[in-house]
């Protein structure tokens, strides 16, 4: 399954309900499970974004709808990378002219 990283960024919102964050990824856990999605890892981070998922889905329309449910709760705005390990990325390589 491909897989996928996704940044975050708390909104306003998401600050001011700071304390409900950890019941707030499990509840995002429990959802992407349901739609197949498999979380790989999950952190709070400091810096630029206030938190890193890593995660495998069939395709990038299944990540899309699991990341648009929970943007859509307003709490976080996120940008998602396609992330390509060792054996894909030779696949790509092995395709250059």
């Amino acid at each position: 399954m491909p897989t996928y990283v996704v940044l975050l960024n708390w909104t306003d919102q998401g600050v001011r309900n700071v304390k409900d964050t950890v019941a707030r990824a499990q509840a995002f856990q429990a959802t992407a499970s349901q739609q197949g999605v498999q979380v790989k890892a999950l952190y709070w981070t400091m810096g630029a974004y206030d938190g890193v998922i890593v995660l495998e889905a069939a395709d990038e329309e299944t990540a899309g709808a699991v990341l648009l449910s929970v943007a859509a709760l307003g709490n976080v705005r996120a940008q998602t990378l396609r992330a390509f390990d060792a054996d894909e990325m030779t696949r790509m390589i092995g395709k250059m002219p």
